[in-house]
């Protein structure tokens, strides 16, 4: 793979700038399953959502397929991060990515709990998922106020050395002061954006498709809107030095040029995985041809590049 295509994200130095998504891939061992799978062809694998205990997730349906989108309603199922560490890492670590863990709580003595086993681990990088509500303020997601999205950074920051990702969450007003509160506390990187709240309904039942009732949307329905949310990041996060995962409804290389144009330093595929799990091979190799026959030197080169309307 050419040297262009390689990004650094926060000091960690991933061989193209495709990184495959939190939940779309498991902890990774059911890609090595696919014939042909490699990954190599891919800059990183974050890692499912991990807490500090198992979890059984929320009640079935869970997944439910809407016009160029997807809902979900995992409910962080997941066999806790201790299980995850001893168990699984030691399998998947020396395969040939970079590998992030995902990690949630319902306190912020959780995410440092949960961010302390990882820092102790082969993983290369740490993404906080800040939409988890708070439970100690009476549920409202750490994501949806600066204030709580930085103690969350903050008591991570402490817990590791790692660098870490903060996952920023589109379900509120202004993106922006929130992502200034989590460079405050002292986040490397941010990755952007999460899932859309929705919901769907059967008429012919009048009840909701999701057990759950609402879920979360991603796919190319959502992709405008992630650009946008990128775009404003990227005003924020630029002066500090601080790179952006671009992700929202990404299913081909034009797609991912477009979050990098407006300032992702590298791009996140998930919903697209379902249909093609070879996907970001292909996708990094899509934009290396743009970068040929646009005569651009590198990805980073490309970051940020759009022109006035």
């Amino acid at each position: 793979m050419r040297e262009a295509l390689q990004v650094n994200l926060a000091g960690l130095v991933l061989a193209n700038p495709v990184v495959l998504l939190s939940g779309c891939v498991g902890f990774g061992e059911e890609l090595a399953l696919l014939q042909g799978f490699d990954f190599a062809s891919v800059g990183a694998i974050c890692l499912k959502g991990t807490t500090l205990e198992a979890r059984q997730g929320n009640p079935p349906p869970r997944l439910v397929e809407t016009p160029s989108g997807l809902l979900n309603a995992i409910g962080l199922q997941n066999p806790g991060a201790r299980f995850v560490v001893e168990q699984i890492l030691p399998r998947i670590a020396h395969w040939p990515t970079r590998w992030i863990a995902n990690i949630s709580g319902a306190t912020v003595a959780e995410y440092a709990a949960v961010a302390r086993l990882f820092d102790d681990s082969p993983v290369d990088g740490i993404e906080i998922n800040i939409s988890c509500p708070n439970v100690k303020e009476g549920g409202a997601a750490f994501g949806a106020s600066p204030g709580a999205a930085a103690q969350v950074v903050a008591a991570v920051r402490q817990a590791t050395s790692k660098p870490i990702i903060t996952k920023l969450s589109p379900n509120v007003a202004d993106i922006r002061p929130i992502a200034t509160a989590a460079i405050e506390a002292g986040t490397d990187a941010f990755a952007a954006i999460n899932t859309l709240m929705g919901m769907a309904v059967d008429i012919h039942s009048r009840r909701p498709l999701l057990g759950n009732r609402q879920g979360g949307l991603s796919g190319p329905a959502i992709k405008p809107i992630a650009l946008l949310k990128v775009w404003q990041l990227y005003q924020v996060a630029a002066p500090h030095g601080i790179p952006i995962i671009g992700q929202g409804g990404i299913a081909a290389p034009e797609d991912a040029i477009e979050f990098l144009l407006v300032g992702a330093s590298a791009v996140g595929v998930g919903t697209a995985l379902f249909r093609d799990p070879h996907l970001g091979g292909k996708i990094a190799a899509g934009i290396d041809q743009y970068l040929q026959h646009q005569q651009i030197s590198s990805v980073a080169a490309l970051t940020g590049s759009l022109r006035s309307a």
